[in-house]
């Protein structure tokens, strides 16, 4: 097509104007789907290659120079708003920095190609006020060399499904089709054309393959259908929020406070980690309640939201510049712990109201994951060659997103995790062989000072596990109802085991609070129950 047809085709026709300029700003939402859909066009004789392209080139150029402008006006000020909050975290964008530095302008071009770095290092090109005429033909030549290539491999399958028929309208939905597969192999092709793309790809596939990584959507429907069944044999939808009458919110169903609950077990003495709460307000006043608290227990001191669950807002502080930090990250009720060194286990408790004594249901031995220096790779190298790190390779690659270009020396350890919670990279074992006479009794003695405690999991610390199977441990945390059994996910069970084990914890929950509700005890309505779910 000559230039001149063009002109009559798209500038002067106001429909095909329109695809064009729709096809750039769709790329402002999805680059690879804009451009799978433009080659889908030609392949349906709807738009001509040439354009096609350009004005797919033209909104992925104006888009990636937008995101240098947000770097370069806001600075890292920019991280925290939209659309780029939550997408780039300010230790990738420093690595870009870094890789600048280092590298050069190239580096722009090769993160068109490597999944996860563009946004960082167009982001991190504002940051450093990069001269424009510097960077943009970079800019430019990345998305000539990309636009293209996605373009004519959609089109080049539109036109070999197109081929099969003869009428367009049998054909659109085929041609959806390509679209899906044309996007699904650009995204995994992209990523396996490098060693790290590669490893992040085997991540996922475990991650979709072992039930211990699902989320808790895919997990847990086969539970619910149990429950209701529990539900119309105790006469109760929600008799279970009475298994726990001395803890609040349902018994520890959703927005439990752990003041209240480690105030109620005061009376277990030594056996529980000392604690003071850290109310919300002034922030000199909440860090002269941390300093104090320090200066007894010592550093490093753990803080943790009041209200929260899976880890999420604990902060091992080290020294005051970290506890500061956590103080002004989490300006509501906090809990500064002392901090207790050693291997870390979860002991599931349940007792039967008006039974003489309760018994161990689980025990969870939590691994934390570790890695090993050579003096030759990076930590970003060791984390994805290590075959149980991999499965978490893009939390642990933003974790370490500062240190990733370290090369910790021969022998040298580097520490993944420090809390033994699954999503935060924690390997949890079923350690059912480690209970004995002396840790049950142990368990029982701390569990009954517990007034209206009756089900729910201990997180716990102690010297080893020699020392756990005498019953010497600390209680560092306590939770209750939608507490689980954790040692199901154990790599060598499977999901019809976790679902087994979940249906007897189930039953049990049900059924205590059947014997609470007999005695007494409040039990929640669904209307209660969804206010809970709301605050939280």
């Amino acid at each position: 097509m000559s230039a001149m047809e063009w002109v009559e085709a798209y500038l002067l026709d106001g429909y095909g104007m329109l695809a064009l300029v729709a096809l750039a700003g769709a790329t402002l939402v999805s680059e690879d789907l804009a451009c799978i859909a433009a080659g889908l066009l030609v392949a349906a004789g709807k738009l001509a290659f040439g354009p096609a392209v350009a004005a797919c080139f033209a909104g992925i150029f104006i888009g990636d120079l937008l995101l240098v402008g947000a770097g370069r006006v806001l600075g890292r000020g920019a991280l925290a708003r939209w659309p780029l909050r939550g997408r780039v975290s300010d230790a990738a964008v420093a690595r870009a920095e870094r890789w600048f530095a280092e590298r050069g302008a190239w580096v722009i071009v090769a993160s068109r190609f490597m999944p996860g770095t563009r946004l960082p290092t167009y982001v991190a090109a504002g940051v450093l006020r990069m001269p424009w005429g510097k960077f943009a033909p970079w800019f430019a030549l990345a998305c000539a060399l990309w636009t293209p290539l996605l373009v004519g491999a959609a089109a080049w399958a539109g036109e070999a499904v197109l081929g099969w028929f003869e009428v367009w309208t049998q054909a659109v939905g085929w041609l959806l089709v390509t679209g899906v597969v044309v996007w699904a192999v650009a995204t995994i092709g992209v990523r396996a054309a490098t060693w790290r793309g590669r490893r992040l790809l085997l991540g996922k596939w475990r991650r979709l393959t072992r039930w211990e990584f699902w989320p808790r959507w895919a997990v847990y429907p086969p539970v619910v259908v149990y429950c209701l069944w529990l539900a119309v044999k105790h006469r109760g939808a929600t008799v279970f929020t009475a298994v726990n009458p001395g803890i609040g919110a349902g018994g520890g169903l959703v927005g439990e406070s752990k003041s209240e609950i480690l105030t109620g077990l005061a009376g277990a003495g030594d056996a529980v980690a000392e604690w003071v709460r850290v109310d919300g307000g002034n922030a000199e006043a909440r860090w002269d309640v941390v300093k104090g608290f320090a200066e007894t227990h010592g550093w490093p001191v753990v803080l943790k939201p009041d209200v929260g669950e899976r880890g999420w807002g604990v902060v091992i502080a080290r020294d005051e510049a970290q506890a500061r930090a956590a103080l002004a990250g989490e300006p509501g009720v906090l809990i500064a712990q002392r901090y207790v060194a050693g291997v870390e286990f979860g002991v599931f408790y349940v007792r039967i109201p008006g039974a003489e004594r309760g018994e161990v249901f689980a025990v969870t031995d939590k691994r934390m994951i570790g890695l090993t220096g050579d003096g030759r790779s990076t930590l970003e190298e060791l984390i994805l060659g290590d075959e149980r790190a991999v499965c978490m390779g893009r939390f642990f690659l933003e974790k370490f997103a500062e240190r990733l270009d370290e090369v910790p020396g021969p022998g040298e350890r580097v520490e993944l995790t420090e809390l033994g919670t699954h999503c935060r990279g924690a390997v949890f074992l079923d350690g059912a062989e480690l209970v004995t006479p002396e840790l049950r009794a142990e368990t029982e003695r701390v569990s009954r000072v517990f007034e209206g405690f009756y089900f729910g999991r201990y997180d716990v610390r102690t010297a080893s596990a020699e020392a756990f199977r005498r019953g010497e441990f600390t209680v560092i945390e306590l939770n209750g109802l939608t507490s689980e059994a954790t040692s199901i996910y154990d790599p060598k069970h499977s999901v019809w085991f976790g679902w087994r084990v979940l249906c007897r914890q189930w039953a049990l929950a049900f059924e205590i609070g059947a014997a609470n509700r007999a005695r007494g005890a409040k039990v929640l309505t669904l209307k209660e129950i969804w206010g809970l779910l709301r605050r939280a």
